[in-house]
């Protein structure tokens, strides 16, 4: 057993095949599934790495799907660093401080 119930944990599903997805897609699109990743809490008494489970969301939707990750990690961020932003908000600062005298 990986995961028991209650456990926070990460799921995967095919919504739609590559088949019975929209022809109005672009056609690189068409010919691959729509798939859906979800994080909640497992329903399920108990269950491994693979099995098909229910879980609920942290608001409380049910979906089902197999698992594939326990206390899956937040791994978002703000990406690359733009070097041409990095000065904008003094040089603004700079302009407001200009225009105000």
């Amino acid at each position: 057993m990986d995961a028991k119930k209650g456990d926070w944990v990460r799921i995967h599903n095919i919504v739609l095949k590559a088949g019975e997805r929209s022809s109005n897609l672009p056609e690189d699109t068409q010919k691959v599934p729509l798939e859906m990743w979800v994080k909640g809490f497992l329903l399920n008494d108990e269950a491994n790495i693979g099995d098909e489970v229910e879980i609920e969301t942290y608001i409380g939707r049910r979906t089902k799907g197999k698992l594939i990750e326990i206390n899956p990690r937040w791994e978002h961020d703000f990406g690359e660093v733009v070097p041409e932003l990095l000065h904008i908000g003094r040089q603004l600062r700079a302009i407001l401080e200009e225009d105000g005298e």
